[in-house]
Parts: C-alpha cells; sequence; structure tokens
C-alpha cells in the first residue's frame, strides 16, 4: 500500500511541477533576427562566435519614428528658444531684427537663425508653408480676414503665441484672440 501511495502522490507532485516549469520559461522579447557571427584569429587559430539579435522591420520603423519625433521637437525648442530671446524688443513697422521687428520680420529672423528660410511678408510666408491642422510648437500662425493674411507669429503650444504685434507692444507672448487662424508648417 505505501508503495502505491508513494505513486499516487508523486503523480500531485511531478506533474505540477513539470507543467510550472514549461510556463515560467520566458518566451522571446520579440521576433528578433539572431545573428551568430565567427571569427578566427589568423595569427593564433582560435575561434570566436558572438551572438546578437537584430531587430524587426517593426522595431527599425519604430525607432526612425522616436528619432524623427526627438528631432521635431529638438527644432521646435530651438525656434521657442530664438523666439524668447527676443522679448522684449520694440516693434517698428518693416524692421527685421535683431534688436527690432515686425511680426513677418520676428519670424523671419527667427527661421533664418535656425536655418530655414522665409518670404519677408506675412502673406508670402503662408504662402511658403504647408498648412497644418493640428498645430505643433515651433509653427507658424497666420491671423485672416477673410482671405487676406495680415498678422503672423510662431504657436507657443496651449494656444499662445511668440509675435511682434503693433507699435507700443514689444515681441511678447500671448494667448491667440480669434479664431480666424490657420496654421503653417515650414518645410
Amino acid at each position: 500500500m505505501s508503495t502505491t501511495f508513494t505513486r499516487a502522490a508523486a503523480r500531485f507532485v511531478v506533474i505540477p511541477l513539470a507543467t510550472s516549469v514549461f510556463l515560467a520559461t520566458p518566451a522571446p522579447a520579440s521576433h528578433a533576427e539572431t545573428v551568430v557571427v565567427t571569427t578566427t584569429n589568423a595569427e593564433t587559430g582560435a575561434t570566436t562566435t558572438t551572438t546578437t539579435q537584430e531587430p524587426t522591420a517593426a522595431e527599425r520603423r519604430a525607432e526612425a519614428r522616436a528619432q524623427r519625433a526627438a528631432q521635431r521637437k529638438r527644432f521646435a525648442n530651438r525656434v521657442i528658444a530664438k523666439a524668447r530671446s527676443r522679448a522684449g524688443s520694440p516693434y517698428v513697422y518693416g524692421a527685421t531684427g535683431p534688436h527690432a521687428f515686425d511680426c513677418s520680420g520676428l519670424t523671419q529672423w527667427v527661421y533664418g537663425k535656425v536655418g530655414k528660410r522665409l518670404p519677408r511678408t506675412s502673406d508670402a510666408q503662408a504662402g511658403a508653408v504647408r498648412r497644418v491642422r493640428h498645430p505643433r510648437r515651433g509653427d507658424l500662425v497666420f491671423f485672416h480676414n477673410g482671405g487676406n493674411v495680415y498678422h503672423v507669429g510662431i504657436y507657443a503650444g496651449h494656444h499662445m503665441l511668440w509675435h511682434a504685434s503693433r507699435p507700443g507692444h514689444p515681441v511678447a507672448k500671448e494667448r491667440i484672440w480669434t479664431s480666424s487662424v490657420f496654421y503653417g508648417r515650414v518645410r
């Protein structure tokens, strides 16, 4: 009887134990390709084998997207920093900086400092950008009355912009005051 009892008890212990070992084995992290490289030292004749995991196509695409997003963020931060550096500069009609600006003079100067060329007037700048529905920091904000663009600024996020608005008001960050705007991304 003790032998029968021992065999029955073993079934209750061994089977769950074997199952738990199988379930505890970690699954591969991804479907990355395993690359095995074998090299032989010409002088000593010693062989070295190196195994590496190559990323999958999906992982490479995700990495490329992350790099592009980081690059856009760095560019936007540079644009905003240049605009912020001119805070307090006076508005002067037709001025293009670096000590005084009108609206399009400010945007042209800022983008010039980060390596992008823009035309001189706000209307011409509106024609030189790609319109976007959802602005990102650093995009241009164009104010219009019907079909005429009359003002431009740099989108700062959260419905705010950097701009040179009018005589007596220096370059400043302010809330966008109207819904008669559209946004453009400099190419």
